[in-house]
């Protein structure tokens, strides 16, 4: 809601207590995923199916994958 990363879209890979971690597939790669509180993001409820399916099944994602799933859910 706040920062440099203010107004940009993130997908939440993994949810840990008070903190998630996301990423966009540009700045915040899968590889190297941005911790953050809870209460610092604004969560939409907009859900990739696709993207959930395959990190519940323990699926491999990649960047493409994420930059895909962002600029769909962006032109809706």
């Amino acid at each position: 809601m706040a920062g440099r990363d203010k107004g940009n879209y993130f997908v939440v890979t993994k949810v840990l207590d008070n903190y998630v971690y996301i990423v966009d597939g540009n700045i915040h790669k899968v590889e190297n995923p941005k911790y953050k509180k809870i209460k610092h993001i604004q969560v939409f409820g907009e859900c990739s199916h696709e993207l959930k399916l395959r990190l519940t099944k323990k699926h491999k994602i990649n960047n493409q994958d994420i930059k895909k799933e962002l600029s769909k859910l962006q032109a809706v």
